[in-house]
């Protein structure tokens, strides 16, 4: 299986095998060995893979292939009624790299509402974003802020960082304005991660709930918030 192309309908036989190694290694074989006949099996397979390894390495198969012919497939697959489909091309058009693939893109899958599918476009976003539409993106990014658990959050503080200065000025219009809680506490968060991008996610979270808890901690006379020393 490993030294030669297999057939259209032999690869689809071993991507539905039941051992997840099998599927695995048919996925290996048809990133090694391209074929145009491949790309909607191996696209249409991600959908429903449920593996995260094999889904790995089906999107490194994908990425094997011409991206004209996969690019276009993705971008339908991004708008799929199934999450896994969306969150799925979405990476895969994260790992091509090309740039037809900012066409996936749109407010609504920056704000969908299934995690990993948001997770994986702000990722993508933040790779493909077209030179000179940082500002824009950054702004939609940072109107997620406060969403969801320490992986999702950490996941949107990436990408927002990984916009730099356009990132960094978002981030500063949000904290500026009067967000949430929740928001105010990840903006913070992200706000030390651009200062800073080696610190720890979780140390960035725990300096910012202490600021935000010392904002809202009663005052005592003289104007000190109560427990601290001037």
């Amino acid at each position: 299986m490993s030294t030669q192309s297999p057939s259209i309908d032999h690869l689809d036989l071993l991507l539905r095998n039941t051992s997840a190694p099998t599927r695995m290694q048919a996925a290996l074989t048809a990133g090694t060995h391209p074929d145009p006949g491949f790309v909607e099996l191996l696209i249409g397979r991600c959908a429903i893979e449920p593996d995260f390894s094999v889904r790995d390495t089906l999107t490194w198969a994908i990425t094997r292939h011409d991206s004209a012919q996969t690019v276009p497939r993705l971008l339908v697959e991004a708008r799929s009624a199934n999450p896994q489909a969306r969150s799925q091309a979405l990476h895969t058009l994260s790992k091509v790299g090309a740039a037809d693939g900012w066409q996936a893109i749109t407010p609504e899958v920056l704000g969908d509402p299934d995690d990993e599918v948001a997770r994986s476009a702000w990722r993508a976003a933040a790779v493909l974003v077209p030179a000179g539409l940082e500002p824009e993106l950054a702004d939609a990014l940072t109107g997620q802020l406060g969403r969801g658990d320490m992986e999702v959050q950490r996941s949107l503080s990436r990408a927002i960082v990984a916009l730099g200065d356009a990132g960094s000025a978002a981030v500063d219009r949000i904290l500026a304005g009067k967000p949430s809680e929740a928001a105010r506490m990840h903006a913070l968060a992200t706000q030390r991660l651009l200062a800073d991008p080696d610190e720890g996610f979780e140390a960035a979270v725990f300096a910012a709930k202490r600021v935000v808890s010392l904002r809202n901690a009663p005052t005592v006379a003289g104007g000190s918030a109560a427990g601290t020393v001037e």
